[in-house]
């Protein structure tokens, strides 16, 4: 079992002052008073110490920390919500100086072609908020302390995440197994370039040797074309002229793709997935550690208070009511307390022993499912049976039914005016029948209320999503109706106001086209994907803040290395215009918006080569532009983002979607139910297979608490 405090120092430990074995002197314990005067005050640092145990379990913190009165306040205040968030603030505020930073990402484009002069910041601007985000960080520094560099600014958002910090180590405890598949990959692309450059010697009349001239010019040439074809990027092109010349070539080339694309990138895939996840779990193992050992240091706390008092016949245990005092205290959406309170009422005896405790705890990993509000009471009989009728989930499907005409309509007149300006389109039909199809829309909203009431109808997100966009487009649809008046034949309004009819029009159609998006949920199938979809959203901050803190750290790195190094046709014999520059080149296919002369470009630029589609074109540019030492910087991009980072995701990916289908079909053999799934967070993903810590385990972990000392 991983030591919990091996992930990182907790606030307040002993490190950072305190004695190992005892707290404070003048400071009381949980034990050390047990009558007069100072009972209230032990009670209540017992209180505030089984509060901040819980917290650190809900949150798996590590609870060795100092736990005496004032340091627990100091604990409770860093931790508080207000604290937190304005240090993730504080993090990306500093974290976004680097757009308006010199160089300035405040332009409308990057393309070096038409880029205007960026807007500069006063004077003192920039400077004034990173000295106050440093005051915020100084603040912060007595616990982590650090040096402000601009490439060292993500730390603040890495060390700032518990599940960014295990995400982090379980990669570094990955490297080793990827640099294994990473050298088969290099001595099969080293073997293969080899291979190549035999194969394709240079021949007398070399202009006729076009595969020579292009692909296998020189060696750094040949390595560079059969690692971008490594990624498919370029597959057939390097393969044709070769191919052109004698069929049995393309030989070579499917040999190359088939032990390298397809066997070893594969490998690679399947090694980082499975031994990322190994390493997540053993991460993960040391959360539940936490989580238990904060509740059992609760407990201790909490029954030592009950042992020093009055016995009780049910031995030694929690009364319930110091168990609701500390509940009242603890940071905890109002929610699960309600969940936790009525399993405490629900149970009998008078004291909680340990593993009800602990039971109690369980709520914290179930989602709270509100209970559906009561439809309103109608004496009528005709109102009874419209309110049953419009309230059924067929209604739902007469809605989606309508939903999709609209689509359809709108699909058809793009096809039938893709080729009419938009100044000399009849849009008399769309405009009829975009009003009908509001007003149903309105009408289906206002039946809804009817039936289900208003919070009723509120307490559905898929209800407050249609009624939303109902309320945007019946908004458009009366300020058209007042600008261009009714619909009639030959309706070509001039355009008036801010936007014309054509805009307001293609506004619209976005609009119906996300309302069509309401029929996800009727279709158990996709719901489990959107579901799984959904909480990826949720679990990829760790995973989404990474590659967040690799992108600004790449993006810094490429302004430093690259800024101005592409410059506009005709501002230097490097850059030939469009029309002289080669098919297939940066200059013909004018990727000029693609540089790194400032932060935003930089991560566009990026992104463009993590998807790797043409991600040669950027090799072959900044090779002439800034030198082939350049390719040294987008191969390592590559790795961490293309290889590493999006072989995790996968591997993310597969575990939340086979967690979420295998959890739809236990549900739908037990009740029949093909859409009961519920949201999962990356601890829960692995919960089955973790093992749960020992009695023995947690009292011995207790007992070697620098500053926590109990009656034993």
């Amino acid at each position: 079992m991983a030591d919990p405090r091996e992930e990182s120092e907790p606030l307040l430990s002993r490190t950072r002052g305190g004695s190992a074995r005892h707290s404070p002197a003048g400071v009381p314990s949980c034990h050390s008073i047990q009558v007069g005067p100072g009972a209230v005050a032990r009670r209540d640092l017992c209180l505030d110490q089984a509060v901040v145990f819980i917290e650190d379990a809900i949150q798996y913190r590590s609870i060795n920390h100092r736990v005496d009165a004032r340091s627990l306040w100091l604990y409770r205040r860093y931790y508080s919500s207000t604290s937190q968030w304005t240090l993730s603030f504080t993090i990306f505020l500093i974290l976004a100086l680097a757009f308006i930073e010199t160089p300035s990402s405040l332009t409308s484009t990057s393309d070096v072609r038409y880029r205007p002069a960026p807007w500069e910041p006063p004077c003192g601007l920039t400077e004034g908020v990173e000295a106050l985000c440093l005051l915020v960080f100084v603040a912060d520094v007595s616990v982590k302390p650090v040096r402000v560099r601009r490439l060292l600014r993500p730390f603040f958002l890495m060390q700032n995440s518990s599940m960014m910090k295990k995400t982090l180590k379980c990669i570094r405890w990955s490297l080793p197994e990827m640099a294994s598949v990473g050298l088969l990959l290099t001595a099969h692309l080293c073997l293969f370039t080899m291979l190549g450059m035999l194969l394709f010697p240079g021949e007398k009349d070399d202009r006729r040797d076009r595969q020579r001239l292009t692909y296998f010019r020189n060696l750094p040439e040949a390595l560079t074309s059969l690692l971008v074809l490594l990624t498919t990027a370029n597959n057939p092109d390097v393969m044709i002229p070769a191919y052109s010349k004698n069929r049995l070539y393309a030989i070579f080339f499917i040999a190359f793709t088939l032990i390298g694309s397809l066997f070893l990138m594969n490998l690679l895939t399947a090694i980082i997935y499975n031994q990322f996840r190994g390493y997540l779990m053993k991460s993960l193992q040391t959360s539940l550690l936490r989580r238990r050992l904060g509740i059992r240091a609760a407990y201790k706390v909490l029954s030592s208070m009950t042992a020093e008092g009055e016995a009780h016949p049910g031995g030694v245990g929690v009364k319930p009511q110091d168990f609701l005092q500390v509940l009242q205290k603890v940071q905890l959406d109002s929610d699960h307390k309600q969940a936790i309170m009525e399993k405490l009422h629900s149970r009998s005896g008078d004291l909680l022993s340990a593993d009800e405790f602990q039971k109690l705890f369980d709520e914290f990993d179930k989602r709270v499912i509100k209970e559906h509000p009561p439809r309103p009471e109608y004496r009528s009989p005709f109102l009874q049976s419209a309110q049953f009728l419009f309230g059924h989930h067929y209604f739902d499907y007469l809605g989606n039914l309508m939903a999709l005409g609209n689509l359809v309509t709108i699909c058809v007149f793009l096809v039938l005016d893709a080729h009419v300006l938009p100044k000399d389109r009849d849009d008399f039909v769309l405009g009829i029948l975009s009003c009908v199809f509001i007003l149903y829309y309105l009408l289906e909203m206002l039946l809804k209320v009817f039936a289900l009431g208003l919070r009723g109808y509120l307490v559905s997100s898929s209800n407050v999503f249609d009624g939303l966009l109902t309320a945007v487009l019946l908004v458009l649809e009366i300020s058209t109706l007042a600008v261009y008046r009714f619909p009639h034949p030959g309706w070509k309004p001039e355009a008036l106001g801010l936007l014309s009819l054509w805009d307001v029009t293609r506004l619209v159609n976005m609009l119906v086209a996300f309302r069509f998006l309401r029929i996800i949920r009727s279709m158990e199938l996709m719901a489990v994907v959107a579901s799984t979809i959904l909480d990826l959203i949720r679990n990829m901050r760790a995973f989404g803040g990474i590659l967040a803190v690799v992108y600004y750290v790449f993006a810094i790195i490429g302004i430093i290395l690259f800024r101005g190094v592409i410059v506009a046709p005709g501002n230097s014999s490097l850059a030939p215009d469009n029309g002289s520059a080669p098919c297939g080149s940066f200059e013909q296919l004018e990727y000029w918006t693609n540089n790194f002369d400032d932060f935003a470009a930089a991560l566009v630029t990026l992104w463009d080569v993590m998807v790797v589609n043409n991600w040669q074109v950027f090799l072959d540019a900044f090779r002439r532009y800034a030198g082939p030492w350049s390719k040294i910087y987008f191969v390592l991009w590559w790795l961490v983002s293309s290889v590493i980072w999006v072989n995790l995701f996968l591997a993310l990916i597969l575990e939340n979607f086979l967690h979420k289908w295998d959890r739809r079909s236990h549900l739908q053999s037990l009740t029949g139910d093909l859409g009961a799934t519920s949201e999962v967070t990356v601890e829960l993903l692995f919960r089955d297979v973790l093992q749960e810590p020992t009695e023995e385990e947690l009292a011995e972990k207790l007992s070697h608490h620098p500053h926590l000392q109990l009656c034993r």
